[in-house]
């Protein structure tokens, strides 16, 4: 058995891959938009000027597969009470990876020294989504 992370942007999941690409090095393996499905969507299921948004996306950062899509396409996401946990072999990359994801978010826990950790830090980025970024001791 395995979990995986599926994030619905709302609209903005090509803008988060771009993001994500940038900041973290995500590599895409697959996106499909409303458009391209084999199956015709259902009136009604997406908005209209909706056709060029991602039904379908999976991408990896690092060794993890990641999954997203525009959901209902209203520019409503909601990412409370979840977060990406990102484990980094030293304080350099978590410095940067912080830095990076921060852009256009917020800082919830600047990367500080803990018991469990030589840094650790808590950021939501520019979409909502929370970042938890751990240094291996």
């Amino acid at each position: 058995m395995k979990v995986e992370a599926y994030l619905n942007f709302d609209g903005r999941c090509e803008e988060a891959i771009e993001f994500y690409r940038h900041a973290l090095g995500a590599e895409v393996e697959m996106l499909m938009r409303y458009k391209d499905s084999p199956e015709s969507c259902s009136p009604g299921r997406v908005p209209p000027g909706s056709e060029n948004k991602v039904m379908h996306s999976s991408f990896r950062i690092g060794n993890t597969r990641v999954m997203a899509s525009d959901c209902h396409c209203q520019g409503q996401s909601n990412f409370q009470g979840i977060a990406l946990a990102l484990t980094v072999p030293d304080e350099a990359k978590a410095e940067r990876l912080f830095t990076a994801l921060g852009d256009g978010g917020k800082v919830l826990q600047p990367l500080t020294k803990t018991f469990f950790s030589p840094r650790f830090g808590v950021i939501a980025d520019r979409f909502g989504v929370c970042w938890m970024i751990h240094v291996a001791p």
